[in-house]
């Protein structure tokens, strides 16, 4: 009997070993009716793969994809079909945008009612298809094991991405005899003799190099190497939009990020250089503002793009040089690459560093609550061995210019502009690293959009601070409407409810802060609790960014 109970089980059952074979630690669900038959079979793994109950699906789904963003490993999720699928999209599109690898898992109608409109019934590869890497509906359980590896496989192969899995209802019960192997991982090519000899040849010859590092599937190792390289070459590097945390800000040939409100100089600086090598990034449009900063259409720069998937290749930037291979073993390869002439690049790089070191003082200003000094004494006071969750909009812009980061520090923020994410991010960031200190920066509009996430915060006991900054509005549209349509403000002020008890009505402690002497005395006694901390930062519309005042 025990014998036969070992080789004959659910399809739900066997969706649970395949989780386990392929060492799944965590996944991140809002339980549903329509995959019982999987919650269930969790049970006997309670202990090894642990349950975390999120309060909206949206949350469930960010929290997995934060997951995928600090291992490298696919962050799971299981949702409802329907209405739960349809709020879990968001996590699904910011995977796709940001390369971060990701399993989702969508409870589905029976197999014998699909087509006919049943409860909640939607047609899920038409509507996940465009936004994930691969979507494919399980009919079979005695296949469950082919798909889960291929899912696997898929979600961190080439550019890592979200993979949506479909599990009927009656599935998920039917009985099976198949086993659980997991995935053979993929051996990746090391970087060519003819790839690596144009990159020096290239480097040789220039007088201006600027690297332009980004993308995801950077590991520690490879981060490492490149430092090696860079730091025998004194080349300046700088980061693509929200991946800040590849390249260590105090290191000397860091020389600052691209993305929203760049500074000037930095900008500049892609026009002066003579080479620009884009390594791991797909140069979207945040990066370049709007494909200006590097024209598509400007064929007289000197350019050199490295990418893991050769489909983003020459698919917006024709650049001189293409080569198509995996951080990890380009960074292997350049790691012991000495250039003759990189001497010369010394007085360029320290140049760009100056800039970049005068860009990130803090500002004078008579704003109530100044965020640049108050990111200032965040930056003196955070420990190093950290993770920073941000999410999107201009409240953002502050913790992306003051503060910096590193792969000590790191820092976990979408690049598709997502409400509502650092929430989550940070509950499933505490979960993954409980010794680190995780801190979350979210605008009151943000906020509002997952805030019940802190309930989960609460309920599994992380120790996560939330720094809300609050000028009662959507700022950074508001931005836009001032420069686009001066004085025409419409839908974009907020009223918002106490956020201190509400925080509190959640069980996390909760401070407003009145000034820059507070606001220190309050971070430093939250650095030392053991409870989720909600800092609120009270400011005025007028601080409606890092760069520009409204009046």
């Amino acid at each position: 009997m025990t014998k036969n109970k070992s080789v004959i089980k659910s399809g739900g059952s066997l969706l649970v070993d395949c989780l386990s074979a392929n060492q799944a630690k965590h996944i991140f669900i809002v339980p549903g009716e329509s995959f019982l038959g999987a919650l269930d079979a969790f049970l006997d793994r309670k202990d090894e793969i642990k349950i975390v109950n999120a309060r909206h699906e949206a949350g469930a789904s960010n929290m997995a994809e934060a997951y995928g963003k600090l291992t490298g490993e696919p962050g799971l999720a299981y949702v409802t079909r329907g209405p739960g699928a349809c709020h879990a999209s968001v996590g699904v599109h910011i995977a796709f945008q940001d390369s971060t690898p990701m399993i989702l898992m969508v409870g589905d109608v029976s197999r014998n009612v699909r087509d006919r409109e049943a409860f909640q019934e939607v047609d899920f590869k038409s509507f996940f298809g465009p936004i994930s890497k691969w979507v494919a509906k399980i009919n079979d359980p005695d296949r469950v094991p082919e798909y889960m590896n291929r899912a696997f496989s898929l979600a961190t192969s080439g550019r890592p991405g979200p993979v949506v899995l479909v599990t009927p209802e009656d599935m998920l019960t039917q009985i099976t005899k198949a086993k659980a192997p997991s995935f053979s991982p993929i051996i990746k090519s090391e970087m060519s003799s003819i790839g690596f000899n144009a990159v020096t040849e290239k480097l040789e010859k220039s007088k201006k190099p600027l690297f332009i590092i980004g993308g995801s599937g950077w590991t520690n190792e490879s981060i490492s190497s490149f430092h090696k390289f860079i730091n025998e070459n004194n080349i300046p590097v700088t980061t693509s939009f929200r991946r800040q945390d590849l390249f260590d800000h105090k290191d000397e040939n860091f020389v600052g990020s691209f993305g929203t409100s760049v500074s000037p100089k930095l900008i500049s600086s892609v026009a002066s250089s003579d080479l620009i090598i884009v390594l791991g990034a797909r140069l979207g449009e945040m990066t370049t503002q709007g494909y200006s900063i590097i024209s598509p259409l400007d064929k007289s720069k000197n350019m050199i793009h490295i990418h893991v998937d050769p489909n983003e290749l020459n698919k917006v930037y024709n650049a001189e040089v293409c080569i198509n291979v995996g951080m990890e073993e380009c960074c292997k390869r350049l790691k012991d690459l000495r250039i003759e002439n990189s001497r010369s690049w010394q007085e360029w790089r320290s140049q760009l560093r100056r800039n970049y070191l005068e860009d990130i003082k803090s500002l004078k200003s008579r704003n109530f609550n100044n965020l640049s000094r108050i990111f200032e004494i965040v930056e003196k006071k955070l420990p190093d061995n950290s993770i920073v969750t941000l999410d999107a909009g201009n409240n953002a812009a502050w913790p992306q210019r003051f503060l910096s980061y590193g792969r000590y520090r790191r820092q976990i923020a979408t690049t598709c502009g997502s409400m509502g994410y650092a929430i989550p991010a940070a509950v499933s960031s505490s979960l993954l690293s409980p010794e680190k200190t995780v801190l979350c920066c979210v605008g009151d509009g943000g906020f509002m959009m997952s805030s019940q996430e802190i309930s989960t915060a609460v309920h599994y006991g992380t120790k996560i601070i939330i720094l809300l900054i609050n000028n009662s509005s959507y700022g950074t549209i508001r931005m836009h409407q001032e420069r686009d349509y001066p004085g025409r403000k419409i839908a974009t002020d907020l009223k918002n409810p106490d956020f201190v008890k509400l925080c509190k009505a959640m069980g996390a402690i909760a401070y407003r802060v009145n000034g820059l002497a507070e606001f220190s005395s309050i971070f430093s006694r939250a650095l030392k609790s053991k409870k989720v901390n909600v800092i609120e930062i009270p400011i005025s519309i007028n601080q409606l960014s890092h760069r520009h005042n409204l009046k």
